[in-house]
């Protein structure tokens, strides 16, 4: 399978919180070229902050190989990671991020910051920007069109 195929799984497990009334984020943790984990958004349903898609999937993995730590794994993921998100797969030893849309205002890959271009950080993990990205971003606006055109005819 390619980055793309692994995307679109990632776009798979989006949906699944979009369908939940949660932000459309989906992740994917592949090893080997195997699928061991997904995980999508849900820190609303959870009442819980750090219930992040790639927070969800890096617990499913860790679990799967029974070790908090993940090298030789490469998590997909439809939103460009923020910060927190980030940390938790620098602490697995994520080796390859890849990720579709970019966050201009929280992304830690390069948009607002580069968490892994950190040269005192002790762990360096490859990332990858745009696969998908247009279907990833399309997902998103129109999550957020749908659920601001909702807030205008509640409030009217």
């Amino acid at each position: 399978m390619t980055d793309h195929d692994y995307m679109r799984l990632a776009l798979d497990e989006a949906a699944k919180a979009r369908a939940i009334g949660e932000v459309p984020v989906g992740a994917v943790i592949v090893k080997d070229s195997a699928v061991i984990a997904t995980g999508f958004n849900r820190p609303i349903g959870c009442h819980d902050p750090t219930h992040h898609a790639e927070i969800a999937a890096l617990r499913a993995a860790a679990t799967s190989v029974e070790n908090y730590r993940l090298p030789g794994c490469t998590l997909y993921v439809t939103l460009e990671p923020c910060v927190m998100c980030a940390g938790a797969m620098m602490h697995a030893r994520i080796a390859r991020v890849v990720f579709g849309a970019s966050d201009p205002k929280t992304g830690a890959c390069g948009s607002v910051l580069n968490l892994f271009d950190n040269t005192q950080l002790n762990h360096h993990t490859a990332v990858q920007g745009g696969v998908l990205a247009e279907e990833c971003g399309t997902m998103l606006s129109e999550f957020f069109a749908a659920r601001r055109q909702q807030a205008r005819v509640e409030s009217s």
